[in-house]
């Protein structure tokens, strides 16, 4: 993770989310901004929680791993998102691990200076409430998905969620062979019927199965699959 104090760019963000007004002009003296390239960890779980980030570019995978080493996918967010706002107000350990799926920009905020100049102020509680309010929707929505549609629509809204990001070419449409025990768990079914569909999926010509990934060679065919259902 690269950090600068950039303000010039961070000022850009701040206005292009009409964020100027959420932090405080004092709190914005204390702000950073993190540079992620894909596969850096922002957090992990059960670590100790001290930075608030805001997501502004790029996407991120939300997970949790269970004590017998397993790892559940959560989430995928795209801006504008908020890291460790429940940890924040719950004073509380880092409840999931965050990675960054695709080169991401965020802007950090210490939580001592969050306490300072921001725990009183209407417009930023304002803000944080719309954001966790609206985390418990889209969890509300996923599970409505994977409840009522079947595993070939969720697979592919998966596949489109890891392997393409707008402006990022480094995703090319590719995911490894390892993580599809992740599609599994995200979207709830077996390792082996996600391989059935898979092989659907390929006698369709929609993905290419190579030994250590997988390729989508029909984008617009995975779309219309999933369509208009994606994972947030």
């Amino acid at each position: 993770m690269r950090v600068t104090q950039d303000r010039e760019e961070q000022n850009h963000y701040l206005q292009a989310y009409q964020l100027e007004t959420v932090f405080p002009e004092e709190l914005q003296a204390h702000m950073t901004l993190c540079y992620l390239e894909r596969g850096e960890l922002i957090c992990s779980q059960g670590a100790s929680a001290d930075t608030l980030y805001v997501l502004v570019s790029g996407k991120l995978k939300i997970f949790t791993n269970s004590q017998e080493g397993k790892t559940l996918i959560l989430s995928f967010k795209t801006p504008l998102e908020v890291i460790g706002d429940i940890e924040y107000v719950r004073e509380m350990e880092t409840m999931n691990t965050v990675e960054a799926v695709a080169p991401s920009v965020l802007l950090a905020v210490p939580f001592r200076f969050l306490r300072k100049y921001a725990s009183n102020h209407a417009p930023f509680l304002h803000f944080l409430l719309e954001i966790i309010t609206k985390k418990f929707t889209v969890k509300s929505n996923d599970l409505s998905f994977n409840l009522l549609y079947p595993v070939e629509v969720r697979l592919a809204s998966y596949l489109l969620s890891v392997c393409f990001e707008d402006g990022d070419s480094s995703l090319r449409g590719q995911v490894s062979s390892a993580s599809l025990s992740d599609a599994a768990n995200l979207i709830g079914t077996s390792s082996r019927h996600v391989n059935r569909v898979l092989q659907q999926f390929r006698q369709a010509g929609l993905v290419e199965r190579e030994k250590t990934h997988l390729l989508i060679k029909d984008r617009q065919g995975l779309q219309k699959v999933a369509n208009p259902h994606l994972y947030a």
